[in-house]
């Protein structure tokens, strides 16, 4: 390596010490701040070219320029609703005459457009031009799940920098607790030299909550002043987290299921659909706040919940005084709480009964309250007047907030989401019945015979179309017929009404190849729209028979010994582009082993995670043939040097070991969809996938 190099290597290492997340608001008028989804883009790309540093580089920079984006959006919006107070009367419009409203009207649209004005002024001198960084709802959901960290944790462990690639591992994985492949790096990396357990920490923690569970943790142990001086903190940084929240409430209409160029609302109605949604995000704020990675569902009455520890912590520590105000503002969000008034008349008769009298709730918390009040009863009456819909998240609301007939109805829309919870529970339950089921029962399909010198017909009419040896390998087949042309079509249907863009590939719609859109849908998914009725049933329960045919076919021709059991299964289409064939030269799958990370350079494949080594076996079940190109692939261990080429067809399944024995890739779609079902096992219980998750393949 060259002096240049070297040196060029050691600056960019000494750039991957910038904290992930830091946003810099402090920006000058000069400073352009690049775009984070061409950031991100940029990462993803070189991440399929193995360029780790300039994956690292971009990434980092892609979640802190999106950092500073939402900072200083909420920021300016803060400063300038301070500069321009609807309270305060501007200059120059004299005293309103009686009667006339259109002055007041003037004087009340003069705020408008200098807020307008002052918020345009603000974003553009720190942010540049107000599309720079528009997005694509594809790109929030990325960043949304926490994907950044899943490819920057296999950037660091390419360079060697464990206590980041254990970072930013343990942060992806607190936002998706279910994905078995972190699990297992997580796992991984703890067996590993040098790793210490301060490296596991979530870079996306927000300090309100952070501190909260610290304060939670602390009052577990009964260490009390500990708990009060950390919820204390929480408290204060909730308040602040708020003002931010409802700031970027303030953004552009959701046109919500409407074409906005179909949208054609007067002036008074346009506002008040804007102002009423505003609203309604506002008030989602204590949802968001109360969410935290890793949960189901966010904290229940999260921020009374606050006082309520407090007033104990404080009482523990012979505080009184603090003690009596948590306890009343607590009582403000619950007056007539039976074990709270208890308390408080305790606290007062220690105290003394004089000096408790002075003690008064804070003040922060209700004017919190009664601005939500406020917006609540708007919301209310927007409910009422224009049908929009609101659903009130907070316990607290005193009852004569909300109209009689209104709270009926959300009583009623209560026990229908109750009821639907469980029934999905329930479906659930099911599902991992009817698998236990499926494994006992061997009446689908008889003992498959070997095939023999000469033979070429299965049980059930299937054909075995290529041994290994003539697909030039060892552990492949080839068989034909598994399925019907009826059920295809009928697979075919179910992923065109039921697949969503990108669904298994985390959101993206073009994973593999910027030139085709891929769709998806897993087993689970499908059977809950087909419980919604939005598919039909008979289609899940095809979807669910074929994929388990097709298992016991590949574990019967291998002549396995122990069952296989699912790692995965999808449903998946790939679409051409029309715009994006030309001079195309790229795949529409590249060229990867299933269970080990193939390093085509050295002809090696290294089994070690982040690969999904636990999977064993793989099979393609073929749907369509009427589309240009998408013929499947062998290849030796350098990605380039085909051994065997497969057309896909209905009914034909290609299966294969998923070791370094069968590099694979498919060739680019160039006109129509190609759609199969993709399935992926396993020889471990352990990794048998109970409830079918989104794949990061």
């Amino acid at each position: 390596v060259s002096v240049g190099a070297e040196l060029r290597y050691a600056l960019l290492l000494s750039c991957l010490v910038v904290p992930l997340c830091a946003a810099d608001t402090n920006l000058s008028s000069h400073f352009v701040l690049e775009p984070y989804d061409f950031l991100f883009d940029t990462a993803v790309e070189a991440y399929y070219k193995g360029d780790w540093l300039t994956v690292i580089l971009n990434m980092e920079k892609a979640l802190r320029n999106k950092a500073t984006v939402r900072s200083v959006k909420a920021q300016c919006r803060m400063s300038c609703a301070n500069r321009t107070s609807f309270g305060d009367r501007l200059a120059g419009l004299g005293v309103p005459i009686p009667g006339s409203g259109s002055v007041e009207d003037l004087g009340f649209f003069q705020k408008i457009l200098k807020r307008a004005d002052c918020v345009n002024s603000c974003e553009t001198e720190k942010l540049g031009s107000p599309t720079m960084h528009q997005v694509t709802g594809e790109v929030q959901l990325e960043f949304s799940k926490r994907t950044p960290y899943n490819y920057l944790q296999v950037a660091y462990f390419k360079i060697n920098k464990l206590d980041k690639a254990v970072a930013a591992a343990h942060t992806f994985y607190q936002a998706n607790p279910d994905h078995m492949e972190m699990r297992q790096n997580l796992e991984y990396y703890r067996m590993m030299a040098g790793v210490k357990e301060e490296d596991f920490k979530d870079l996306e923690a927000r300090t309100h909550m952070a501190e909260f569970l610290l304060g939670k943790s602390y009052y577990s142990d009964d260490s009390f002043g500990l708990a009060a001086k950390h919820f204390e903190v929480a408290v204060d940084e909730y308040f602040t987290a708020d003002k931010e929240c409802r700031a970027l409430c303030e953004g552009a209409y959701n046109y919500d299921g409407y074409n906005y160029m179909e949208y054609s609302a007067d002036l008074f109605q346009a506002m008040t659909d804007h102002y009423l949604q505003i609203l309604n995000c506002k008030q989602h704020c204590v949802v968001e706040l109360a969410s935290t990675a890793g949960r189901d569902k966010p904290f229940e009455d999260f921020l009374p919940s606050h006082f309520n520890y407090l007033q104990f912590s404080y009482y523990n520590s012979e505080k009184y005084e603090q003690a009596i105000e948590c306890a009343r503002t607590f009582l403000l969000f619950h007056p007539d709480d039976e074990v709270m008034n208890q308390n408080l008349a305790y606290y007062s008769a220690v105290l003394g009964e004089d000096k408790a009298k002075t003690i008064s709730a804070r003040q922060v918390v209700k004017l919190y309250m009664q601005q939500s009040i406020l917006e609540k009863e708007l919301l209310y009456f927007g409910y009422e007047a224009f049908g929009v819909t609101f659903v009130d998240p907070d316990t607290w609301t005193p009852e004569d907030v909300m109209p009689k007939k209104l709270r009926d109805k959300q009583k009623a829309d209560r026990e229908t989401a109750a009821r639907i919870t469980e029934e999905i529970g329930n479906l659930m339950k099911e599902i991992e019945t009817l698998v236990e089921e499926k494994k006992k029962d061997s009446s689908d399909i008889a003992m498959i015979i070997s095939p023999q010198e000469g033979v070429s017909v299965l049980h059930d009419n299937i054909k075995v179309t290529m041994t290994p040896q003539q697909l030039n390998g060892s552990q492949r087949v080839l068989l034909d017929g598994v399925i019907s042309d009826d059920e295809c079509r009928e697979l075919q249907r179910l992923s065109n009404a039921a697949a969503l863009k990108g669904d298994g590939y985390r959101g993206r719609p073009s994973p593999h190849s910027p030139s085709e859109m891929f769709q998806g849908v897993t087993v689970l998914k499908a059977v809950k729209l087909g419980q919604e009725g939005k598919v039909p049933l008979k289609s899940t329960r095809l979807f669910f028979d074929l994929s388990e045919k097709v298992r016991k076919v590949v574990e019967s021709y291998f002549h396995l010994e122990t069952p296989l059991y699912f790692s995965y299964s999808h449903l998946v289409c790939r679409s051409a582009i029309d715009e994006k064939q030309e001079e195309r030269k790229d795949l529409s799958h590249p060229v990867h082993v299933d269970n080990c990370l193939l390093v085509s350079e050295i002809n090696e494949c290294i089994k070690e995670p982040p690969a999904y080594t636990h999977r064993d076996y793989s099979a393609i079940l073929y749907l369509n043939d009427d589309f240009e190109g998408g013929d499947f692939i062998f290849t030796e261990l350098d990605a380039k040097t085909v051994t065997a080429e497969v057309r896909p067809q209905c009914g034909r399944v290609v299966g294969f070991g998923a070791g370094k024995e069968n590099p694979h890739g498919v060739r680019a779609v160039t006109k129509g969809q190609r759609c199969a079902v993709a399935l992926w096992f396993t020889l471990d219980p352990t990794h048998e996938e109970k409830v079918r998750t989104i794949s990061v393949d």
